[in-house]
């Protein structure tokens, strides 16, 4: 699975991934991250995701990243924002309304892009990696992070064998050999889903959990 993958099925419209309202994990579990309510916080491989909107009605600002321009731009137009738009590097960074959305390789945003960033929230960036891709993501965030900044991970966890990814099952033990070197990890919650998740039981799953985690970058 390449970078056009993920390009290729923004253009078709093909973006069942997206969520149309905010997640419940979110609200639920936003509060134990315990960030100012005017900090800044990172969503990484954005898509133009509702929880953004939700995030900044909290007061935080905003910075995304995707590698797809029909997402960057959807988000905007949604909202009926016009962005103000500058090359940083190889990236191109869309701005207004309190959002900074970059456009492109996430393994090309550097720490200087998130120097004030005091928060991180991962709903879909991490199970929509492939396992080698994975690991390169986790050493790059804990890279790129300043120290102390604390980060709600969600994931799902399935036998991978039903189902091909993505989203991809990431193991709560998967999880800690990730992240442990870097973050201290705290499991908030698991939630049986698949009641919930139709379209998963379409594709051949017959068991699926959610999982919610803190955590918070080490010095």
């Amino acid at each position: 699975m390449d970078q056009n993958f993920w390009v290729d099925r923004w253009q078709r419209g093909e973006i069942g991934f997206h969520q149309v309202v905010v997640n419940a994990a979110l609200r639920e579990h936003w509060p134990l991250v315990a960030c100012p309510p005017t900090a800044q916080v990172f969503v990484p491989l954005c898509g133009k995701s509702v929880d953004m909107h939700w995030l900044c009605a909290q007061g935080h600002g905003v910075i995304g990243i995707d590698l797809a321009e029909a997402a960057v731009a959807g988000f905007f137009v949604e909202l009926e924002l016009q962005p103000a738009r500058t090359r940083v590097g190889r990236l191109e960074c869309w701005q207004a309304g309190g959002y900074a959305l970059f456009l492109g390789d996430f393994f090309e945003l550097g720490a200087s892009q998130l120097a004030g960033v005091q928060a991180v929230y991962d709903r879909a960036a991490l199970i929509a990696l492939p396992p080698a891709l994975r690991a390169r993501y986790a050493t790059h965030l804990a890279a790129i992070l300043p120290a102390g900044c604390r980060m709600l991970l969600l994931t799902m966890d399935y036998p991978q064998q039903q189902m091909p990814g993505p989203p991809f099952a990431v193991a709560a033990a998967e999880v800690r050999e990730l992240f442990a070197a870097d973050f201290s990890v705290t499991l908030l919650a698991t939630r049986d889903a698949l009641l919930s998740e139709p379209r998963f039981q379409q594709r051949g799953l017959q068991s699926l959990q959610e999982q919610s985690y803190l955590l918070v970058r080490q010095s």
